[in-house]
């Protein structure tokens, strides 16, 4: 039984890391315009040093490529955190509100920025989006000590981001044309316009964030069979809840600094990895979520850029059509789980 499990995990791994090598390609040759195979193959080994297709691959392409494997993952185990700290099959960055107070705090600070004419760092966007998710995550968890049901949590944590969304659309009523213009090109999600310093500090602090999180896979193993027995195995229950608040904070923050709000993926991708590994446990489900939340967000990018190319979908749009159907299925099966039981 242990060797079919590891066939199993093993020939997984290898599906993600074959599909997530094609959608890279993929990436970099289809779009608006199309490069030759031959031509991207020669710019990246270094043959080809110029012309409009350089820099259409080495400054558009390659880096939103990359962003949007590195949020898509985060975003993915941000979910998975959240999941198995309110042990609720929906919970997730979108659905619990954190995505929306995020983007609350950063239309708030562009708003500002824009009025008094000074350029946002990456830093500051990336702080003023973990201010948001923190203090919704506050208000999460105060009411998940007032609730007794995982739907009534849900429902709270809509309520925060409806909350949160309203008050952004306040705030952009009261600004200029030129900031709404930004604020709604940006409040639709997509990887687009990532720059290679925005790479580079995504990728330190997701990648950061991600091993931390693989780092309590014993710990969060543990807490999934129960508060008790976690205690009784020597979890230092508060410590570690800061923790996951923390690490799920900070994926979401930056994600939705860099993306904006982007649905469904932190809820979706870990069921469906749930689903293809055949297990729950977090050590090998971590690496598996954030490598499905990477090939999940490039897939639904490519899509986004070429189905009406040259016109471009938002991601948002294309990760609830895939993403959607997954939490229903969710839900509709635990109904089912009760009514059998």
């Amino acid at each position: 039984m242990e060797k079919q499990r590891m066939k199993r995990t093993v020939i997984c791994y290898f599906f993600l890391c074959i599909t997530a090598g094609l959608l890279f390609y993929f990436s970099l040759i289809c779009g608006s315009s199309s490069i030759p195979p031959a031509a991207v193959y020669g710019l990246l080994k270094g043959t080809l040093h110029e012309g409009a297709s350089y820099r259409i691959l080495f400054d558009i392409r390659l880096p939103r490529t990359i962003s949007a494997f590195l949020l898509g993952g985060g975003l993915s185990v941000s979910g998975y955190l959240l999941q198995s700290f309110f042990r609720n099959p929906i919970a997730g960055p979108f659905v619990l509100g954190i995505s929306s107070g995020a983007k609350l705090t950063i239309a708030l600070l562009m708003i500002f920025a824009l009025k008094n004419s000074f350029v946002i760092q990456s830093g500051m966007m990336v702080s003023a989006a973990f201010i948001g998710a923190i203090l919704c995550m506050l208000m999460v968890l105060l009411f998940s000590g007032k609730v007794r049901s995982g739907a009534q949590l849900v429902i709270a944590g809509v309520m925060i981001g409806y909350i949160c969304n309203a008050l952004t659309d306040l705030a952009v009523t009261f600004a200029d044309d030129a900031n709404i213009v930004n604020l709604h090109n940006w409040s639709k999600g997509s990887f687009s316009g990532t720059e290679w310093k925005d790479v580079r500090i995504m990728t330190i602090l997701i990648l950061a964030a991600s091993v931390c999180a693989f780092l309590l896979s014993k710990p969060i193993s543990a807490y999934q069979l129960g508060e008790s027995y976690a205690a009784n195995m020597g979890v230092h229950l508060p410590i570690f809840r800061i923790f996951l608040i923390l690490l799920s904070s900070i994926l979401s923050a930056c994600v939705t600094a860099f993306a904006g709000p982007i649905s469904f993926v932190g809820i979706a991708v870990p069921h469906l990895m749930k689903g293809l590994f055949g297990t729950a446990r977090p050590l090998i489900m971590i690496p598996a979520v954030f490598l499905g939340g990477g090939v999940f967000c490039m897939g639904c990018d490519l899509i986004a850029r070429t189905l009406f190319a040259p016109q471009e979908l938002s991601v948002s749009t294309v990760t609830a059509v895939f993403g959607a159907p997954v939490v229903i299925f969710v839900m509709l099966y635990r109904a089912n789980e009760r009514s059998t039981i």
